[in-house]
């Protein structure tokens, strides 16, 4: 009951301020094999609006300079022609999408760290990511996405080679003619150079807020003061929206602790966790008008299989935050 009036509340709110609807998005994972369009219907069911579609480049250690992409040996959604398909699915089923490339580094290594050792590795790695990101601009102005994301959390990178980035972004816009916004992580988002020129501030909002077990709701709106109150500054100064290109917790215990650990740790599932981080989040930010929404981070295509009550990883599926969102994602439709 308690989340059903808060969402009449929050539907209230929105309706008397004249917003736009929000982005009510899921990161969509590349899948490894050809997709139907029943593959949908999940996210349909659970009210987004919006998908994040992510094709992915690979570079063998955090100091080659050469991505490679688009090849035959690659999970299917991560190619072209994969991401192709699944944007016109999700585009039939009137779900925007933004278009998002990623890169990997072989064993998991952080991307924000990927940093070259000499002027000529730069150089290469430059001329590698220019062919990466205009490749997939060309396919985002192809299928019409609204919004094209040109990087993901690439912090060193940008900070090191910002003259690199400042003739990247015209190059990619006489290309694509939608929205851009980049996706930096939660502790660099404040040092990107360019926010002026792109339409979205993208941060990947892995905030700590908690140093709990399973911190409740207003324990979580307390921790994301000093750090909504820093997003708002810039926002205030850069003058764009704020966009969470990733947001989302795991259900395991100490979720709000270090929001962005992955590591495959088992057990210490706790679903109450996972369920009262996404309703602060929420509750904090998707009524603000400098807000434009976000990427719940993440969501698989075999929703049968995954999630579940055993589960302590990001996805909500199959899970009692699944619900949860379901009704959080029905207003502003």
């Amino acid at each position: 009951m308690k989340h059903l009036f808060l969402l009449l509340l929050s539907f209230i709110v929105c309706a008397c301020s004249g917003q736009h609807p929000k982005i009510n998005g899921v990161s969509f994972v590349g899948a490894p094999n050809e997709i139907t369009a029943a593959t949908i219907d999940p996210i349909v069911n659970v009210n987004a609006n919006w998908a994040a579609v992510m094709p992915f480049g690979f570079i063998k250690s955090l100091d080659t300079p050469k991505i490679v992409f688009n090849m035959d040996r690659q999970w299917w959604g991560e190619r072209r022609d994969g991401a192709k398909k699944t944007i016109e699915l999700l585009q039939n089923r009137e779900i925007n999408v933004m278009l998002k490339p990623h890169i990997w580094v072989w064993h998991g290594k952080f991307t924000g760290d990927i940093n070259m050792t000499s002027e000529e590795d730069w150089k290469t790695l430059e001329k590698s990511y220019e062919e990466f990101i205009i490749f997939y601009a060309e396919l985002a102005e192809e299928m019409n996405t609204p919004i094209f994301c040109i990087g993901t959390e690439l912090h060193t990178f940008v900070q090191k080679r910002t003259d690199f980035w400042n003739q990247l972004i015209p190059k990619i816009k006489t290309i694509y003619k939608g929205k851009l916004t980049y996706a930096e992580n939660w502790d660099q988002y404040t040092k990107v150079p360019f926010w002026d020129q792109l339409d979205y501030i993208g941060i990947d909002a892995y905030f700590p807020l908690s140093q709990s077990k399973t911190p409740n709701v207003e324990e979580l709106q307390k921790g994301w003061q000093k750090h909504k109150n820093a997003i708002v500054a810039l926002h205030t100064k850069i003058k764009k929206q704020v966009l969470f290109t990733e947001y989302g917790y795991r259900s395991v215990y100490y979720t709000a602790k270090e929001p962005w650990d992955s590591n495959r740790l088992e057990g210490n599932i706790d679903l109450q966790g996972q369920e009262n981080a996404l309703t602060a989040i929420y509750q904090e930010f998707w009524n603000e008008p400098w807000f434009a929404g976000g990427f719940l981070w993440k969501w698989y295509h075999n929703h049968s299989e995954v999630g579940g009550a055993d589960n302590n990883r990001f996805t909500i599926q199959n899970k009692p935050s699944e619900q949860l969102i379901k009704e959080f994602y029905s207003i502003n439709q």
